[in-house]
């Protein structure tokens, strides 16, 4: 037997309890994804909603097709640049609140350009 094959039938380390499971495929866009037509993927960049546990990196599973509700993680449209944070329906305005205090929240009311582009449903984070 050459050294390759040897490598080859080598084991270390204890068995996985995940052993039991590993016929069992997981397709993340089945578990992930409802609406396929309507969903997104976006990176953060910043770190304004960080108290929420959402870094700069992180993944964003976002759903176009989910009415905004108040309270949501929502993808944001205000005058010409998108932005990511809680939403808050104030009757006559709405909020778009960050989850960190050194930012400051965005009051959106007719005067601006604005719309939710979409609901966050997941958030995918690296370790």
């Amino acid at each position: 037997m050459d050294k390759e094959s040897e490598l080859a039938f080598v084991t270390a380390g204890f068995p996985s309890p995940a052993e039991d499971f590993m016929d069992v495929a997981l397709d993340l866009n089945k578990e992930l994804v409802r609406n396929p037509s309507s969903t997104f993927f976006a990176r953060v960049k910043g770190v304004s909603m960080i108290e929420d546990g959402i870094n700069d990196g992180d993944m964003l599973i976002i759903d176009k097709s989910v009415e905004p509700f108040d309270g949501c993680l929502a993808v944001c449209f205000v005058d010409g640049e998108f932005t990511l944070k809680r939403y808050r329906n104030m009757g006559d305005h709405a909020l778009l609140v960050p989850a960190n205090p050194d930012y400051s929240p965005i009051r959106v009311d007719a005067d601006n350009q604005f719309a939710i582009w979409g609901v966050v449903r997941y958030l995918v984070k690296k370790v």
